[in-house]
């Protein structure tokens, strides 16, 4: 039991590097014609081409949860499960919070949730394909902490 709880939370919090070098060199590397209308807004609608990053990522995790399940909840099903509650805390700070898909937490004074918009406003000040920064999602840089604490 504790093996598993172990693998989640590892799971989880390796996510994040997994994250930026997704983030840097695929979403804006080889796929950036599915995330740039996320940069540029030039969507129409609800939802974006980059929204199609949620059923890419999403694959893998389903995979592990139903190999590991038919095996005997072995650790493929444990990491499966880090996967997804790593995607559900992107979803509901990048998309809820962040993006205000559903207007919620618009006047925190959280420093920490402050720190997080900050940065990914600096992510989004690039609206090309080079020359980006802050790919990170949970663990920003420092120096976007100090103007709130």
């Amino acid at each position: 039991m504790m093996a598993n709880i172990c693998i989640v939370i590892c799971t989880f919090l390796i996510m994040e590097p997994i994250t930026w070098t997704i983030h840097k060199y695929v979403m804006h590397g080889f796929l950036w014609s599915l995330h740039k209308d996320h940069h540029d807004h030039s969507n129409e609608g609800p939802f974006e081409k980059n929204d199609a990053f949620f059923g890419i990522f999403a694959i893998p995790a389903i995979l592990m949860f139903y190999y590991g399940a038919m095996n005997g909840y072995n650790y493929l099903f444990f990491i499966a499960l880090g996967v997804t509650l790593y995607g559900m805390a992107y979803f509901f700070v990048h998309d809820i919070f962040i993006h205000q898909r559903i207007k919620v937490l618009r006047n925190t004074k959280n420093p920490y949730l402050l720190a997080i918009r900050r940065a990914h406003k600096q992510h989004h000040k690039h609206i090309q394909k080079h020359h980006g920064e802050c790919f990170g999602f949970l663990f920003v840089p420092i120096k976007y902490f100090k103007k709130y604490f």
